[in-house]
């Protein structure tokens, strides 16, 4: 006998592909677009307080965008686009991982304290303004502009300018730890949050 499954077990049955695009940011690459079966609007809060990799959150809009090496991954209503795509079989398997983080999220509803609070994605200038501004070259990079862009890309880490390690910026380096996104792994497209 087959156990059917419950309305309470999932939200998403399916994420259909239902067009490329070629991406603009790496050209060989492809943009996946993927239409949900169901709105996907009351999941988002749950994904928002949960997932460290939410770069922004619109909750009027309900439009999510979430940072994934390489590339970005935005949630809508009822649809999902995924940039920097390598082919159509890696697009379908990040729509299924997608689908399944969802379904990870819903599954866990009322264990979940939901984040209905709105995110934006900092500014370039945002960080740039908590950091020394010397120019110094101290993190590789040829100016502090350019580091604060690498923060933002998760290509720096803040603890490669050692002007930030200074007693005097305690409270910038603090700032910029609170303005970045974690860097610690955290639950990703494709990972079982109920792993131990």
């Amino acid at each position: 006998m087959s156990m059917s499954k419950t309305p309470r077990d999932e939200l998403v049955d399916g994420i259909k592909l239902v067009r490329t695009l070629p991406c603009l940011a790496e050209p060989g690459k492809l943009i996946v677009i993927g239409e949900a079966d169901v709105s996907l609007d009351g999941v988002l809060p749950l994904l928002n307080a949960i997932l460290p990799n939410v770069i922004s959150y619109n909750p009027l809009a309900g439009v999510m965008t979430l940072r994934r090496r390489p590339g970005l991954i935005t949630l809508y209503p009822s649809r999902v686009m995924i940039t920097q795509v390598a082919d159509v079989d890696e697009g379908l398997m990040l729509l299924a991982a997608v689908r399944d983080l969802i379904n990870q999220a819903w599954a866990r509803r009322d264990e979940i304290q939901p984040k209905r609070a709105g995110r934006r994605v900092p500014r370039p200038l945002d960080v740039y303004e908590l950091l020394p501004r010397t120019n110094c070259r101290a993190c590789s990079e040829a100016t502090c502009m350019a580091f604060a862009f690498g923060l933002l890309e998760a290509r720096s880490q803040p603890e490669a300018c050692p002007a930030l390690a200074d007693p005097a910026f305690a409270a910038q380096y603090q700032a910029l730890m609170d303005l970045l996104p974690p860097s610690g792994e955290g639950p990703t497209v494709g990972t079982d949050m109920n792993a131990e």
